[in-house]
């Protein structure tokens, strides 16, 4: 899991440079890259046995989406409810001094689920942490070695070479990964002519 999120954050790299421009340069790097998917649809079935929920596109496309336990109201969706379905992606990283914290995993997962009259729907956060230690850098060829809390390192392109001058071998990188998943039951807005 260590080596995919490394793969990853050097991948996301390129597109998402450093968070820490502007920033006075004893401060550690850090950056931030997210997208989101959203889609507008009509249910066109639902399997409550299986747990599966049909949705029709605008353009008359079918997607078919398991929907998890601790969604609550599942049961209450019917063919024809106009619905938005919603996932987001972030992966954010950190460099932090060493003795400010310990290499590690860690796992957090929150449900959030519609109060009793609101709309059915809701959401299911899921984040991971690796904090893993910066155990070599080169400032020349532009890379940075990570060891992960298993002892397995790899090698890196740094999102920016000027941001090697800001860390130092023993420095901790926390890189948080998250997905949001969300399913709202929504009102069809009035089409103006």
């Amino acid at each position: 899991m260590f080596r995919s999120l490394i793969t990853f954050i050097a991948s996301l790299a390129v597109l998402a440079g450093c968070a820490s421009s502007g920033k006075p340069t004893d401060d550690k790097p850090s950056g931030r890259e997210e997208r989101l998917i959203e889609l507008h649809a009509l249910v066109a079935g639902v399997d409550q046995s299986r747990r599966l929920l049909a949705l029709e596109s605008d353009f008359g496309q079918i997607a078919v989406l398991p929907v998890a336990e601790e969604f609550a109201d599942f049961g209450k969706l019917r063919a024809g409810d106009p619905v938005v379905v919603s996932y987001a992606e972030a992966i954010v990283w950190q460099v932090k001094p060493s003795g400010t914290g310990a290499t590690g995993i860690s796992a957090r997962e929150t449900v959030s689920n519609p109060k009793p009259g609101e709309a059915p729907g809701g959401a299911i956060e899921r984040a991971i942490t690796i904090t893993a230690t910066i155990t070599a850098f080169d400032t020349a060829g532009g890379t940075v070695t990570l060891t992960a809390p298993d002892g397995r390192s790899q090698t890196i392109a740094a999102p920016r070479r000027e941001d090697l001058e800001r860390i130092r071998v023993g420095d901790l990188v926390d890189i948080t990964r998250s997905e949001l998943r969300s399913l709202a039951l929504r009102k069809k807005e009035a089409t103006r002519d």
